[in-house]
């Protein structure tokens, strides 16, 4: 059983030594120093003002674009899936929603609300907070193009909304959060729409998607597209489908994806990401650039 810190004045989950492998869609990685999942906004920003748990912290929504190393994570790890995850219209085609709302159910949320405009974040395997540190995007669109303004929470936990002039946006990358500043929410401007023909967007992009991508533990897309072509084709041009390092290997669906095909360690992963960059560069030309993230240390 996993220690619980009692005596602080939050009402939500401290834990530590807490495994994060079943908190990542690669199922794999050490342990967090200390985990913290928050009641509601109210609760992390007292945790965050009163300095609460280890140093530094790391957010976490529902793991789908990080590598967790064997070796875990120093400081805090904050998770947001599960308790920021409201979503509220708000009228005039504007939406608020939390940090820690999946992707999926904003763009189910906007639908059945009669909203167009959300419809792609359904291929996002992602938390809003994640897409919106990243700019993530599919099917053409990306988070960004939607976003009216942020919510940020700073190292004293003070809140703060800010129109997206105050950042730098460009694709896979947003610069003009602050030292110690995370995104908490934003608020989505949208277009009207018909519910019913949002939903039918809807599964068309996602049977786009389960026809062109695989089903298993893995991170979605693990290196960003360079300018004028796409990763997946590089990769495959490099003749690293299928290949395998232990129980990683890049997916003989789409090859910017790698699988942990039941066992794989942090570190098979890692290893291969780097082989992929190596061969690619060697044999083509071309650098192609991580889009996961990867965090802690090895084992």
């Amino acid at each position: 059983m996993m220690a619980v810190e009692r005596h602080v004045p939050v009402r939500g989950e401290l834990r530590f030594g807490a495994p994060l492998a079943g908190l990542t869609s690669w199922r794999v990685g050490g342990p967090a120093e200390c985990l913290f999942r928050p009641a509601d906004l109210e609760d992390l920003c007292r945790f965050v003002a009163a300095g609460m748990g280890p140093r530094p912290y790391t957010w976490l929504g529902l793991g789908s674009n990080v590598l967790v190393r064997d070796g875990g994570v120093r400081g805090t790890v904050i998770l947001l899936h599960g308790t920021l995850g409201g979503i509220q219209t708000i009228g005039g085609g504007r939406v608020r929603v939390g940090a820690g709302a999946p992707c999926a159910r904003v763009a189910r949320t906007c639908a059945r609300a009669g909203l167009s405009g959300a419809s792609f974040l359904a291929g996002i395997p992602g938390t809003l907070g994640g897409a919106l540190a990243m700019n993530a995007g599919c099917f053409g669109a990306e988070v960004w193009d939607l976003v009216e303004s942020v919510q940020v929470l700073d190292g004293q936990g003070r809140l703060a909304w800010r129109a997206p002039a105050a950042f730098e946006v460009g694709y896979r990358r947003v610069r003009g959060l602050r030292p110690g500043e995370a995104f908490t929410g934003a608020v989505l401007r949208l277009r009207p729409g018909e519910a019913a023909a949002e939903h039918a967007r809807i599964r068309e992009l996602l049977a786009r998607r389960g026809a062109t991508q695989p089903t298993g533990a893995s991170c979605g897309s693990v290196f960003r597209n360079p300018p004028g072509d796409h990763a997946g084709r590089l990769i495959e041009a490099a003749g690293l489908k299928g290949f395998c390092l232990g129980a990683a290997c890049v997916s003989e669906k789409h090859a910017n994806f790698i699988l942990n095909t039941g066992g794989a360690r942090a570190a098979e992963i890692e290893a291969l990401i780097r082989h992929v960059q190596h061969t690619v560069e060697d044999r083509l030309g071309v650098r192609l650039e991580p889009e996961v993230r990867i965090l802690g240390e090895t084992a």
